[in-house]
């Protein structure tokens, strides 16, 4: 039920926006209103996750150490993997995001037939991951030729390397459509077919996913298979940056199914475990140097304690103290 509750929403949801464009004709709602409404919860809700974040106190440096810190002369740091300075922490940083490096040193524990624990390398799910997310990143950056007129010339050149071939009445085949498909559903196929994974998985894991797969399939069959009037489709876009409130003639069905769920991508964005998009940016354990031998940190949250030194106890109870034979410093 973990797999097929959110296979049923997804599924909801395409029947609803082709119900509701090819059925009732409700194009008003499903181009300009549901796009408006997504864009602006995405927004807030982006926002509002990041001050909370933001706000939240650390009162001390918890930076995850895997190398050797800074320490004597003899003794040569590990400066990306225990950073000690800003340089070293912007570096582990750019790593972390743009090349997944703690994912990369990932390791797997299985039992052998022997009966011990082994471990080795994992590097699939560093693979898929990384190929994912960049697969992902590219598509949007294309898509931006939808918005742009005209179109600028990195984008355009990031197409024609996207582009694997083209030819006569072929649309170009893109090289990220094929990257995302495979990549999503290796993701998907390891949470259902590892039984460790499939037992921590859940609901909202799977519909994730199958959300983006779906957002993924509706948009290759939309450019390779069925016929959308790609110049209308600009010109809604373009209106909903511009705020024409036009919604062109003839644009297909496809692609308000392809955008309706992009809608629901970008609300369900912000309450999502996918905010790890900007969460990875405030991270304490990556984004703080580990310069505790060198700096003393102290905890904002401690009370203030009211002391009561020696000198001023001895000064209490000197004249005890020698009727008790205890020494003391100032007679």
């Amino acid at each position: 039920m973990k797999i097929i509750n959110p296979l049923l929403i997804v599924l909801v949801l395409i029947a609803l926006a082709y119900a509701g464009v090819n059925g009732a004709g409700m194009t008003v709602l499903f181009g300009l209103a549901v796009p408006y409404i997504a864009f602006v919860v995405f927004l807030l809700g982006f926002i509002t996750k990041v001050l909370n974040w933001s706000r939240s106190p650390v009162p001390f440096r918890i930076p995850t150490t895997v190398g050797q810190g800074k320490s004597l002369p003899w003794f040569k740091q590990s400066k990306l993997d225990n950073p000690s300075g800003t340089a070293g922490v912007i570096g582990r940083m750019a790593l972390e995001v743009l090349l997944f490096r703690s994912l990369f040193k990932n390791t797997k524990a299985e039992i052998t037939s022997g009966g011990m624990l082994a471990y080795g390398s994992s590097k699939w799910l560093w693979l898929g991951g990384l190929v994912f997310h960049w697969s992902f990143l590219l598509i949007l950056v294309r898509h931006l030729r939808l918005f742009l007129e005209p179109v600028p010339g990195l984008i355009t050149l990031l197409e024609a390397g996207d582009s694997m071939f083209e030819m006569a009445f072929l649309p170009a085949f893109y090289l990220t459509d094929a990257a995302i498909l495979l990549s999503a559903t290796y993701l998907f196929l390891r949470r259902v077919v590892s039984p460790q994974i499939k037992y921590l998985s859940l609901p909202a894991d799977y519909f994730a996913i199958l959300l983006i797969l779906a957002i993924a399939t509706t948009g290759v069959l939309m450019r390779y298979y069925f016929r959308v009037d790609v110049v209308a489709i600009k010109d809604l876009i373009r209106g909903l940056v511009t705020f024409s409130f036009n919604v062109p003639e003839g644009i297909g069905v496809i692609f308000y199914i392809h955008l309706f769920l992009v809608s629901v991508l970008a609300v369900y964005f912000p309450f999502s475990k996918l905010m790890h998009l900007g969460g990875v940016f405030l991270s304490p354990t990556r984004n703080m140097a580990n310069n505790n031998r060198a700096q003393r940190h102290i905890n904002p949250w401690n009370p203030d304690v009211k002391i009561h030194t020696y000198e001023e106890y001895e000064d209490e109870f000197r004249e005890k103290m020698k009727e008790s034979g205890l020494p003391v410093e100032k007679e």
